[in-house]
């Protein structure tokens, strides 16, 4: 039997009430300010209600700092590092799950201690290497006196972006621990059947991943869409650069005049993607983030 607990409950729904005006309440701001001209933004105190300069600093926004091109720059980033990540993680997943070969145990662990070197860590190294990734022929060949100069430069590449950041030890962890309760009598049954492992990885694993593969890949995402710093050390082409990064670009100068209203513009313009695959694919991220936990 369940007992009302009127006072209870009105407490409980007073305090989620309070946490979402607190969470919101920024967000509203930025939307008030992206819609007033650049006269609203001047007068103190600040109106609380939107005005209909919106889609005119949209456009502005877009036309003036090429706003546009970085936005489909940080969606081919971000795509380019989700399915990078997920590729590259399934298959590592699988191989030290199901595969007998000798330092099994060793080489996970090394994917795993990983996880303690973040992109900050390894700056320096990680664009030395984009920055030429021929340098370790160079160096062999320099070794061997055949004198061969060799330069591949991915620096303001799509390439240079994506390549050297889509190693993920925390998606091959959460794989591999996902594998670990797949029933052993399913690769069995599949080996009896005479499906080869490429064939038990597509047609068994993965429509059993499908749930976690939708909710990783949302978090990978969203990761790749905020990426700052690597884009920021990789790209010298201003219009090679990401939205987060371009965002300075719409920033008020020291001299000149305060252009908010363009700058909160910009932010929810780049904020607006993220949320839209989040609400569009919440059902599924829900049900991955459970189904990973049982």
């Amino acid at each position: 039997m369940n007992e009302r607990t009127p006072v209870l409950d009105f407490v409980c729904h007073a305090i989620l009430i309070a946490g979402i005006v607190l969470v919101c309440l920024p967000l509203y701001f930025v939307f008030v300010t992206s819609s007033l001209s650049q006269q609203d933004v001047l007068q103190v105190p600040m109106r609380w209600l939107p005005s209909d300069q919106f889609f005119v600093n949209t456009v502005k926004v877009l036309e003036t700092v090429n706003f546009g091109q970085l936005l489909i720059n940080t969606a081919i980033v971000a795509l380019g590092i989700t399915i990078g990540k997920l590729v590259l993680s399934l298959l590592a997943a699988f191989a030290v799950t199901y595969f007998r070969f000798p330092f099994r145990g060793t080489a996970f662990w090394l994917i795993f201690v990983s996880m303690m070197l973040p992109i900050e860590v390894r700056i320096v190294p990680t664009y030395e290497s984009a920055a030429n990734m021929a340098l370790p022929l160079n160096i062999v060949s320099e070794w061997l006196g055949v004198g061969v100069d060799l330069n591949w430069n991915m620096v303001n590449t799509y390439s240079g972006l994506i390549l050297p950041i889509i190693a993920s030890a925390t998606a091959t962890f959460l794989f591999r621990q996902f594998f670990l309760t797949v029933p052993d009598e399913l690769c069995e049954a599949a080996r009896i059947d005479g499906a080869r492992p490429i064939q038990f990885f597509l047609r068994i694993l993965l429509p059993l991943s499908r749930s976690n593969i939708v909710a990783l890949s949302i978090i990978l995402f969203l990761m790749g869409w905020n990426q700052y710093l690597w884009p920021l050390v990789m790209t010298t082409d201003p219009n090679m650069t990401t939205a987060v990064v371009g965002l300075k670009k719409v920033m008020p100068q020291a001299d000149g005049l305060p252009t908010w209203h363009l700058l909160m513009n910009a932010s929810l313009l780049t904020m607006l993607p993220p949320v839209l695959v989040i609400i569009v694919l919440q059902r599924w991220f829900v049900k991955g983030l459970v189904d990973s936990g049982k």
